[in-house]
């Protein structure tokens, strides 16, 4: 039976977070809503302090931010870059169109259309995260998305040269430097500066995530985000240590970001506990770190690895990191995760930064029906049909008329009836079902 070492906090008081921040982003939408680039400048000035005319960066602001950064800089974006439209590539290869004639004379098929525009959100309020550009921009741009919008808040008071770069390079068509829940409203909603678009990708705050839940709907999403979150799975074939190192890389997103250790020795949860508080008195970001593992962190210890796959299920975490003998034996059981990090050569910040696979990832247990952002998403698979013959037509059409007529939809049998009238020369009474 799993044990618990540690505990994070009570679920009551996270769901009292939930609902201000859900009041909080409803206001906000609506003053979008009713006043346009005029609320939305009003927010900019207020919680990014920035204040312009335009919000849509010039070439000139671009060329200036890509300007800031070392060549070696640049050469490490378009490695990053290289490796994330490479794996997209793949999976855009392996979604193909479809046609096939399942019965003579009848002809069904597919067409995996893109979406028509899309707005990226990049955060970059606390940390200049520039991989979420190539995450979603270069995503999208391989699905063959026309209209790409990018929106990053300002940081320390102006453009983010790296992330600037980064939403250029990935082939963004219109860059704004604004950021939070303004930013996710005038994408959707539109202003007389800013175009709708049809749909919206990308991790943030609560406040972010929560604006994205209230527009889904009105506009597509990637998925329903909420803090990052992850697991560690390990047994003793390694060290407190890189336990608690790979936690706390991920603990530093946010002060409210879950770090799980899921583990079958208990000697292993003890040392990584006491090598969490170790480094916590030298991590830069402690300040962070140290909060969301008091409030967020748990220590989980299972007898079998058996119990570590249901535990791991039950959480559904959006990374999970699996370090034991045989970390295959999770790729092969496992069915609730955002992404697998398999075996201690590899882990999260190589997902989220530069291996190639897509870090928008579920949280909140979403991992239980859904994948994260790939380039499928940006896709709408859309059926049509055609009928090539009389006979295939009438054919077809007996069997509508009576199930139709079965469920009492009579003009819909009607719509089946005249076909078989006219191309199968029967003569069915109106409103009745063909024999």
């Amino acid at each position: 039976m799993a044990k618990y070492l540690k505990r994070g906090r009570d679920a009551a008081l996270r769901a009292e977070d939930a609902t201000k921040v859900r009041n909080t982003v409803e206001g906000i939408l609506s003053d979008i809503e009713a006043r346009g680039d005029e609320a939305v400048r009003e927010l900019s000035v207020k919680f990014d302090h920035w204040d312009r005319d335009d919000y849509r960066l010039t070439a000139a602001e671009i060329r200036e931010c890509m300007s800031q950064l070392s060549a070696r800089d640049l050469d490490d974006i378009g490695y990053a870059q290289e490796q994330v439209r490479n794996f997209a590539q793949h999976q855009r290869a392996a979604m193909r169109d479809l046609e096939v004639e399942t019965q003579p004379g009848v002809v069904l098929g597919h067409k995996n259309i893109p979406v028509s525009s899309v707005g990226c959100y990049v955060p970059g309020g606390k940390y200049p995260l520039l991989a979420s550009a190539h995450m979603s921009v270069i995503t999208a741009k391989v699905a063959g998305v026309p209209r790409v919008v990018t929106c990053a808040p300002p940081y320390h008071g102006k453009p983010a040269p790296a992330i600037v770069a980064a939403q250029h390079l990935a082939g963004a068509d219109e860059i704004y430097c604004f950021g939070g829940v303004q930013a996710i409203g005038a994408m959707a909603i539109g202003t007389k500066s800013i175009a709708p678009v049809d749909m919206l990708v990308g991790p943030g705050n609560a406040f972010v995530a929560e604006a994205k839940r209230q527009l889904f709907g009105r506009v597509g999403i990637d998925l329903f985000a909420g803090p990052t979150e992850t697991l560690v799975i390990a047994d003793d074939s390694v060290d407190g240590e890189i336990c608690a190192t790979d936690l706390l890389g991920q603990a530093e997103h946010g002060p409210n970001s879950p770090a799980i250790l899921l583990t079958t020795s208990e000697k292993l949860a003890r040392s990584t506990m006491a090598e969490i508080e170790r480094l916590l008195t030298v991590l830069p970001t402690a300040d962070i770190a140290a909060k969301s593992w008091a409030d967020y962190g748990e220590v989980i210890v299972c007898d079998t690895l058996e119990e570590m796959v249901r535990e791991a299920d039950r959480i559904a975490s959006e990374h999970v990191q699996v370090m034991t003998r045989d970390p295959d034996y999770f790729l092969q059981h496992m069915t609730n995760y955002g992404a697998l990090f398999l075996g201690p050569r590899t882990n999260v910040a190589y997902g989220d930064k530069v291996i190639g696979t897509n870090h928008t990832l579920p949280t909140m247990k979403s991992a239980r029906y859904t994948g994260g952002l790939w380039v499928g998403k940006f896709l709408k698979t859309c059926t049509y049909q055609r009928v090539l013959t009389d006979e295939a037509s009438a054919r077809v059409g007996e069997y509508c008329s009576r199930l139709c007529m079965l469920e009492g939809f009579v003009g819909h049998a009607e719509q089946a009836n005249i076909r078989v009238r006219r191309y199968g020369k029967k003569p069915i009474p109106y409103g009745t079902a063909a024999e």
